[in-house]
Order: structure tokens, then sequence, then C-alpha cells
């Protein structure tokens, strides 16, 4: 079966640019809630000095991940600020110093068997790189007898328009990806590995093709180039024809999914022992002179990469992120989270088309990947027919947009599948 899917203009401008060296701003602001589940709690104060690498936030939660300088320099304050969710958290604010050093602990970890790589991952602060930033250790933690995981998926999709940055990382890294690979499959015991990539993607295809001939049980897999190839079902499904049911987490039909520039990552780390740190970033958008990607400090703020991103003009609108599922930002002061992949830039407010009465067309059913019908989500939610969502699985909803993308009628059919997801969560209370 061929899953629904949407094609999207790609704007890779950036595609062959070289990613620039790591970008270094006077001060950076480190929310302690880069991850999914629980903020971190900073364990530095005020007028301390800080070395790059040095964990600066930690927490006991089983859902967390530790955060760690991004440069060297004094704590100037621990404020609150608002993230990128809206949400208001704990960040410290660096200011940098004159001389940039790595801390005492950074050091590659001695790493000898499963549960040492798993504590390693787990000290590194990494976590889903793809966008969802869950803590990376939690899932590689699972139980091999309850569990039996048979096939490791790379996500190397990247089908959101404007970002490349970890196209990037694949050309730029393809040796380290096979290496943070046969990392995986040796610690967690797992036989196969595929690097799902979009078949546009020919040179990174070519270069991944010839490394993975000198490797056992590593291949390519070749997808079409469309939206949203890089959602995690619609990867599972692509790869290994296996179906992720409502509520199932990936282990569940036996597969590891993980964001190629994370597998990057546990490779540098147990060679080097340097902490999520930096994030590369593409920088683009319609009022970008020249479109790059660059290596920044976590918690650099927006004021610096408009610096660096040489605009035509000031900006209308901002997103972090891709234009589909990314999040505008308003806040010169916003600053680049662990998950952070890209900084878009355009010009032209943005307009809200007034929705029009439904014609039954079709086209938001046939652009679901997941089967879902948006206009009967629509009907539901606005009639706050909690049972009627249930029944028409609105939380399998993963966001995409897709159906909105494709509506003659200008409807807000994924706003409305969040809202109603919302609903659903508090019991039916708008």
């Amino acid at each position: 079966m061929k899953l629904h899917s949407i094609k999207l203009p790609h704007r890779k401008a950036s595609a062959e640019m070289p990613t620039l060296k790591t970008l270094n701003p006077p001060r950076v602001v480190i929310s302690m809630s880069q991850h999914g589940g629980v903020p971190c709690t900073p364990v530095v104060n005020v007028g301390d000095q800080v070395k790059t690498g040095q964990i600066i936030g930690t927490s006991d939660a089983v859902i967390s991940a530790p955060v760690h300088a991004s440069i060297t320099g004094k704590v100037a304050a621990i404020t609150d600020v608002i993230n990128i969710a809206g949400k208001r958290n704990t960040a410290v604010v660096i200011e940098t110093s004159h001389r940039q050093e790595m801390h005492e602990s950074v050091k590659p970890p001695a790493v000898t068997d499963r549960s040492s790589f798993i504590d390693a991952v787990k000290t590194s602060g990494l976590v889903g790189l793809g966008g969802a930033g869950f803590p990376t250790y939690v899932k590689l933690n699972f139980d091999p007898k309850e569990n039996s995981i048979d096939t490791l998926i790379v996500n190397a999709a990247e089908c959101e328009p404007y970002i490349t940055s970890d196209y990037r990382a694949l050309v730029e890294s393809s040796a380290e990806l096979i290496g943070g690979i046969k990392l995986l499959m040796k610690y967690l015991e797992i036989p196969k590995a595929f690097i799902g990539i979009e078949s546009d993607k020919s040179k990174a295809i070519s270069m991944l093709t010839e490394l993975c001939r000198k490797e056992k049980g590593i291949s390519v897999q070749r997808l079409p180039s469309s939206y949203p190839q890089g959602a995690e079902k619609i990867m599972i499904y692509n790869v290994t024809g296996r179906v992720l049911k409502e509520g199932g987490l990936p282990m569940s039909v036996g597969c590891l999914v993980m964001n190629c520039s994370s597998v990057i990552f546990i490779n540098d780390y147990l060679k080097k022992g340097i902490p999520l740190i930096r994030r590369r970033i593409t920088v683009d958008g319609n009022i970008v002179n020249k479109p790059l990607n660059v290596f920044v400090p976590v918690g650099t703020q927006l004021s610096e990469i408009i610096k660096l991103a040489n605009l035509r003009k000031t900006p209308d609108r901002v997103i972090f992120g891709g234009p589909m599922m990314g999040s505008s930002v308003y806040d010169p002061e916003m600053p680049v989270m662990k998950t952070t992949n890209a900084v878009l830039f355009f010009e032209g407010a943005a307009a809200l088309a007034e929705p029009t009465p439904c014609i039954r067309c079709g086209r938001c059913v046939r652009a679901c990947s997941l089967n879902l019908m948006p206009t009967e989500l629509e009907s539901a939610y606005d009639n706050k027919d909690i049972e009627r969502l249930k029944k028409l699985k609105v939380n399998i909803c993963m966001n995409c947009g897709a159906c909105s993308y494709v509506c003659p009628a200008k409807r807000n059919l994924s706003e409305k599948n969040q809202l109603a997801k919302i609903l659903l969560r508090n019991g039916g209370n708008v």
C-alpha cells in the first residue's frame, strides 16, 4: 500500500554550501528545558566562571537530559524566559570570555558494554535532533527481553522546504554517520540498519552507498521525495512495511528510529567527549542574500543570527524550523535550542485567508499520510464531540499541516486538529 503524501517546493538553496565554522556570540541564553520531559535545575550561580562543555543544569527525573555550557564565560544571570513553545522556563545567561577553553570533564567516555554506552549518551545531553527533542538515552534504554529490536532506521529524509542542515551533515560527515550506526548496532545488538533518504539527494546517496558496501547489515533505502516523508510512522512503514499502531512506539514493531545528525553526534561524542553544545542550522528565506549552514552554540540569540544572515531588508517573519512545522518567532532575543535546525527569514506579513465553506473535494483526505478525515475532525471539534474525535483518531495526527496546505477553501484543518487534542487532554473543557 502506498501512503498519501504531498509535493512541496524544495527551495534547498543552501544544499551545496559547506557548513561555516562556529559562530562566536557575545553571550548565550541557555534554557533549562531543551528537551521533552522534566526541565533541568541550574547547578551554577550568578557570577560563576564556566567553561565550554561544563554541566550547568541537571535533573533526577528519568525523562530529562543534562544541559551544558556552550561557551566559556561568566554566568551573568539566571532568569525566566519564554521559549519557542510559548512556555516560561528558567535559563542561564553566559557572557563570553576572551579565552575559550573546554572544561576538564570533556574527554572521551569509557564505553565497554551496553550499560556504559547508554550512560555515555545520557551524559552527553543528546536529544532527538529531528525536532522532537526526546532524551535519546531513554529511547536507547529498552529491555531487549521485552522489546526485540531487529532494525535500526536512520532518518535522513529532511523533507521540509529550505532546510539542508541534515543534508550537509550527511555529505560532510558520511563516515561518521556509518561509525555511529556501527556503535548503535554493536552495543544495542541490532542486526541490521537502513539509512532512509529521499531519492533526490543523489550526492549523499552515492557517498553512503559506497561506504555501505564495506559494511555488514547496513544499507541505503531510497524513498520518494515527498512530504511528510521524515515523519517517524511514515519512515517505518516505507522502510520496513511495518505499521505502527495508535499510541505505539517504534520498538513495538522491532524498530529504533534515529535522526542522522543524532547518529553522527554519538560517533563524535564517543571519540571526543564534547557534549551537545552546538547545532548546525540552515539560514535561509526569501530575503537572505546568501543562504548558508553554520554551526552555532546552543543559546545563540536570534539577533546574532540576523547579523550573520546578510538580509536584504528587515524581516517581517522569522521561523525557527521549517515552514510546515516550525514556530514563528517575534523576539530578537529568542535563543537557539538543541532542537533548532533552521532559522528562516521572510518578507511580507503572514496573511490568513478567510475560510470559505468546505466544498467536499476530498483533497485533505488524499493528502493525509495517516488516512485521517480532516473535514470530519473539524466538524467534530466545532461541535465539541469528544467521542467522535476519539473514534476518528485525532490523537494520531502528527500536525504536519498537509491538510491545510492543500485545502482550496483555506480552512484551518491542521489548527483544529491541534485544538481537538488539547480538548481531549482537558477532558472536554476548552
